[in-house]
């Protein structure tokens, strides 16, 4: 007999943020209201857009873009602490997870204009220091000793999962399974004492399959890959991940990198880092910070092969694996 309560109505609710959709499954009593739920699920991640999005000129991460060097500006509470994460992923990553990539991001056409050749050549020749050397938070405002254009694409998503997941828990729910376009967060079990089951996709640009299954109990999972968003040049196919040293897509990057972490945030950054050092380098910078993290690397043939690190991944990447948490 199975544990669930035959009391209890599986509950799904989803909306549009970021250019995709925002999702939430949760079990809860049957005929309880879920209107004001959608609603502050909805809003929470309307707030993340408006402050973080490169997409609305009039967001904060914009007008940080726009201040001149130098002057303070007063940031939100949410950008903030998405700007220091991504500062301390940054220094901790050396540089692989780089905000300040924005210039390079609209060039390329990953941003809301087509590609320009000349931005990309501005870009690719522009001298670069990394957000870390370049922004200062004090307090409620943030300053730019040097030019930079933010770009938080690498981790405001898996930030405004997080966002859902505090917003279920604001209305009394524990047990829940939220995403943003793949990035996931699962909140304790499901109701028969279960972890919730998420799947690592195969990298496929064609169709959407399942390469691995993961259990997952109060953590977060991440995928960055090389195979939903991309440009062709001269017949290559380009990533979306900039490379920071060059101010241009990844050149030969593995085809995804998963990571699973305490918030969605720190997966989705760490998952971009982990990607632009490589399978190698990006291994050894996984195991030195004890990351949990899946490479999937194309053979000659086009398979993937799975290269994986910490607890989870690193005896059989393609079995079901379970995280506590961390």
């Amino acid at each position: 007999m199975s544990k669930m309560s035959t009391e209890r109505a599986r509950i799904v609710l989803n909306g549009p943020t970021m250019g995709t959709r925002w999702s939430a499954l949760f079990f809860a009593d049957r005929g309880r209201d879920t209107d004001a739920i959608r609603a502050a699920l909805q809003a929470v991640v309307d707030e993340v857009d408006t402050q973080m999005s490169t997409w609305n000129a009039e967001s904060a991460l914009m007008r940080i873009n726009a201040a001149p060097v130098g002057d303070w500006v007063v940031v939100p509470e949410q950008l903030r602490a998405v700007l220091r994460l991504g500062l301390e992923i940054g220094r901790a990553s050396g540089g692989a997870f780089d905000i300040g990539m924005g210039d390079a991001v609209t060039a390329w056409g990953f941003g809301p204009g087509a590609a320009a050749p000349e931005g990309i050549r501005a870009a690719m020749d522009a001298p670069r220091r990394p957000a870390q050397e370049v922004l200062e938070i004090e307090g409620m405002q943030l300053r730019k000793t040097a030019p930079i254009a933010l770009d938080l694409n690498g981790i405001a998503k898996g930030y405004g999962v997080d966002q859902l997941a505090e917003t279920l828990r604001d209305h009394g729910i524990a047990d829940a399974l939220v995403g943003i376009d793949g990035e996931m967060r699962a909140m304790g079990l499901r109701p028969d004492g279960e972890a919730w089951i998420i799947a690592v996709e195969a990298p496929d640009p064609d169709r959407r399959t399942p390469q691995s299954v993961l259990a997952l109990q109060d953590a977060a999972v991440a995928t960055s890959g090389d195979y939903r968003h991309w440009v062709e040049v001269q017949g290559c196919r380009l990533s979306h991940t900039m490379d920071p040293r060059r101010g241009a897509p990844l050149i030969a990057p593995p085809a995804s990198v998963t990571v699973v972490a305490r918030t969605c945030a720190e997966a989705d950054a760490w998952a971009t880092a982990l990607m632009v050092l490589g399978a190698e380098r990006g291994a050894d910078l996984a195991r030195q910070r004890g990351l949990d993290a899946l490479f999937l690397l194309r053979d000659d043939e086009g398979n993937a092969m799975g290269v994986g690190v910490g607890r989870l991944f690193s005896e059989e990447p393609a079995a079901i694996a379970s995280a506590g948490g961390r």
